[in-house]
């Protein structure tokens, strides 16, 4: 098996982990780390030959951007406090204690070296976040924070990593540099965001064609991240500022097939590059092998006094977090989301796995030092880091869903149906309005007015019935019966319709480009 053929079953192993894990209850991120481990036991499977400079570029920006697209600014500002004890203290913390340990167990590694593993095994993988808990039905605060959390923690951890790892290397460290660096990454990154998010709106516009506009939405996050890491800038946060920037500005209400097919592209670029990145954990367990081969009584001595660190410092910052959190929220934040309980506490802790960011990192760390000597300590380092990796992802990844069954934390489907009820609402009388409008200007007759205006009613009645009157609530339910029932029939007719029109494209002397158009004109007209 060559590297080529290796990319297509993680390709394929990413499609079929979706419905695998949905039927066995467990997440995909997780099979697809279960898959890697199983390919690098087996002797024809070869090393990934991905240098480790490219891995964070390549996996990153895209799994970044599908992140925020689900997401907005106004929910991230909400939840700032929650989310800066958790992306910034908690990073810094983490890697302290790491950091600590680490150098008080491990013979021969400096501190520098050890801030270096603290900062890679510090932040939780915002793609394992979003990917494990953003799936099991948990509140909304909860997912909210996880990904933001998951989203941010990567911007400090890996400046920290930077600053750590040219210390180790070069041997000298400047805390008022390092302070200054990391200023200067996040002016730099938010700088490139915003402008780059900027151009892309104006580009948008001038493109006009939904092809070309999604194809310039998958080329953005990759130009965003190169160019401020170029300008020695944090690319990740230039990609979440860009991405937030597009997300706020750069929706049409109108450009609905841009908004449905951009949907689709992105879920589907989500589910394969979050399989292959997870993937790539698990076959890097060649390294972790090669590492240990005669001293794997201490290493993994070592590997799990550093997951027992992570774990339990991760437990006890959330707990007075959570309680300060609590405390400074006011009547005024309402829209904040914080935790409510310790049950969704405990849940939050559990939920920090490691992955994709972790291991590039470590792979990144350099072979030798600026005196030409090897880097001290690097094959401790990468075992211990994927040692920590590995732990948490299968570990917490695979008892997530159990722990979240058992503790009865569930999203707040009440809330939500209510809020949906509210938007079904604020349609309908905003087609109403334009009902009016329309009649203002042109002479509509009596019973096409009639029909429009029991039409701007049933598009919110469509979205939630319980809009609906109770009196009137049954006339809807018969109407929405026979409403299917026409749209079943119509469907089978169309259904009909379209074997027939492809049939005709074997047929000697046909188009293909004019029947490929038709099929487009049906195919939209079946989405009705």
């Amino acid at each position: 098996m060559d590297q080529l053929a290796l990319l297509f079953a993680l390709l394929l192993g990413a499609v079929v982990s979706v419905p695998v894990g949905e039927r066995l209850g467990l997440p995909a991120p997780v099979l697809m780390t279960l898959l890697g481990i199983v390919l690098a036991l087996l002797e024809f499977v070869p090393n990934v030959d991905v240098p480790p400079d490219l891995i964070l570029p390549l996996l990153l920006p895209p799994l970044l951007y599908a992140a925020v697209r689900r997401t907005s600014w106004r929910q991230f500002a909400a939840n700032v406090r929650p989310i800066l004890l958790l992306a910034v203290a908690l990073v810094f913390v983490t890697t302290l204690c790491v950091a600590v340990v680490a150098h008080a167990i491990v013979p021969g590694l400096p501190l520098a070296a050890a801030v270096a593993l603290g900062a890679l095994v510090a932040p939780p993988d915002p793609i394992a976040a979003t990917a494990v808990a953003g799936k099991l039905g948990l509140p909304r605060r909860l997912v909210s924070i996880l990904e933001g959390e998951g989203l941010f923690n990567d911007v400090t951890a890996i400046v920290l990593y930077h600053v750590a790892i040219a210390a180790a290397v070069s041997g000298t460290f400047s805390p008022w540099r390092a302070g200054l660096d990391l200023v200067l990454s996040a002016v730099v990154a938010v700088a490139v965001g915003l402008a780059l998010g900027w151009g892309t709106n104006r580009l948008m516009n001038l493109l006009g064609d939904p092809t070309l506009q999604i194809a310039l939405t998958l080329l953005v996050p990759f130009a965003s991240y190169v160019l401020a890491e170029e300008l020695h800038g944090s690319g990740v946060l230039a990609v979440l500022t860009t991405a937030l920037f597009l997300v706020e500005y750069a929706t049409d209400a109108d450009d609905v097939m841009v908004r449905l097919a951009g949907h689709t592209f992105w879920d589907i670029v989500d589910t394969l590059v979050t399989g292959v990145a997870f993937g790539l954990v698990g076959l890097e367990l060649h390294n972790a092998v090669e590492t240990a081969a005669g001293h794997w009584g201490e290493l993994l001595a070592w590997a799990a006094v550093i997951v027992g660190v992570v774990v339990l410092v991760r437990l006890l910052w959330l707990l007075p977090a959570t309680w300060l959190t609590k405390r400074l929220h006011t009547a005024r934040d309402v829209d904040e989301e914080i935790p409510v309980s310790w049950r969704e506490t405990v849940v939050m802790w559990w939920s920090g796995m490691r992955g994709v960011a972790s291991v590039a990192l470590v792979l990144a760390v350099p072979l030798e030092t600026d005196a030409g000597e090897p880097f001290p300590a690097r094959g401790e380092i990468v075992f211990i880091a994927f040692g920590v990796v590995l732990a948490t992802l299968l570990v917490q990844g695979l008892t997530l869903p159990r722990l979240v069954s058992r503790l009865g934390v569930r999203g707040d489907t009440g809330r939500e149906k209510e809020f949906e009820r509210q938007l079904a609402v604020r349609a309908a009388k905003a087609a109403k309005r334009r009902l009016r409008e329309i009649e203002e200007v042109e002479d509509l007759p009596e019973e096409l007015s009639e029909q429009m205006l029991r039409r701007s009613f049933d598009i919110g009645v469509r979205i939630s019935p319980e809009m609906a009157q109770d009196e009137r609530r049954e006339a809807y339910r018969q109407r929405a019966r026979r409403l299917k029932r026409v749209r079943r029939i119509e469907g089978e007719m169309l259904s009909a319709a379209r074997h027939e029109v492809l049939a005709a494209r074997s047929e000697e002397g046909a188009d293909p480009e004019v029947v490929d158009r038709v099929l487009r004109h049906l195919d939209v007209r079946s989405l009705r």
